[in-house]
């Protein structure tokens, strides 16, 4: 005695019990699979990309934001400068001279910057009257960190933040 119905995976071809598939049937069920195995497998590339897009622009926010607090936690003095591997040692003086990364000499922005794992960061002190630093009242202090997401498109984190000279007292 035959069941009235078949189990469900004998309804996805046309093909009867008895006699089996023919070779095109089974072709067109491979070209189906394929076809959806391909879509799946895009789709888990696309996410792949976004999520190493994701990740990078996480690190540049993180570079930014760790430059702008130590150069909130550094004494007023050694504002223009930066120890970048912690070893109580200055590596890099920041400048006010148009050469790269800096963009204008004579502005009153000092510039720095540094790459590292494919982004570029580049911070900026900006005092608020000319002449020594130890005669500003305050200073803008800028993040800026540059990445790349393909296609030779650019993204940009920026953070910044003011300070003020602890030791101003005012104009003279």
């Amino acid at each position: 005695m035959r069941p009235k119905f078949l189990p469900f995976t004998f309804y996805l071809l046309p093909c009867s019990r008895e006699r089996g598939c023919s070779l095109i049937e089974v072709m067109f069920a491979m070209l189906i699979l394929a076809t959806a195995v391909l879509g799946v497998t895009g789709a888990f590339q696309w996410a792949d990309r976004g999520l190493q897009q994701g990740a990078k622009g996480t690190r540049a926010l993180a570079m930014a934001e760790s430059r702008l607090e130590a150069k909130r936690a550094a004494p007023w003095r050694a504002l223009l400068t930066d120890d970048l591997d912690a070893d109580g040692t200055p590596e890099v003086t920041m400048r006010d001279d148009g050469t790269p990364p800096d963009q204008q000499a004579g502005d009153r922005v000092y510039t720095a910057s540094t790459e590292a794992k494919g982004i570029t960061l580049t911070w900026t002190v900006q005092p608020d009257r000319s002449g020594p630093l130890a005669r500003a009242g305050s200073a803008v202090i800028r993040a800026t960190a540059t990445y790349s997401v393909g296609r030779g498109q650019q993204r940009q984190v920026q953070v910044g933040t003011l300070r003020a000279n602890p030791n101003y007292v005012g104009m003279p």
